[in-house]
């Protein structure tokens, strides 16, 4: 299983960014080839306190090696960076699992 995982810092308009994300970014990750599952977790707090560094956790997974690396080069890809970049540039950090 690989995951690409995005960890979010908190926007500057927590509405905008709900909007846009379920309105526009999400439907674009639903339309990834070979996305097995997506999941969208909500950061309440940082286990040693203060403020969480991050705002939001969103996983989509892959079951393989050759469909993530066929999903990432794909038009839909393509078009989900953008869009990332539109909304969230400078507030995500995109990591790449396997496990």
């Amino acid at each position: 299983m690989i995951k690409l995982i995005a960890l979010y810092r908190r926007p500057d308009d927590e509405d905008a960014f709900w909007q846009h994300y379920e309105k526009v970014h999400l439907p674009l990750v639903r339309k990834l080839p070979g996305i097995a599952e997506v999941t969208l977790d909500r950061v309440t707090a940082d286990a040693f306190g203060g403020e969480a560094a991050y705002y939001l956790v969103a996983q989509m997974s892959f079951p393989d090696q050759p469909t993530f690396d066929a999903a990432m080069r794909s038009d839909e890809n393509r078009a989900l960076g953008k869009d990332l970049m539109s909304f969230a540039r400078g507030k995500v950090d995109v990591l790449i699992t396997n496990g």
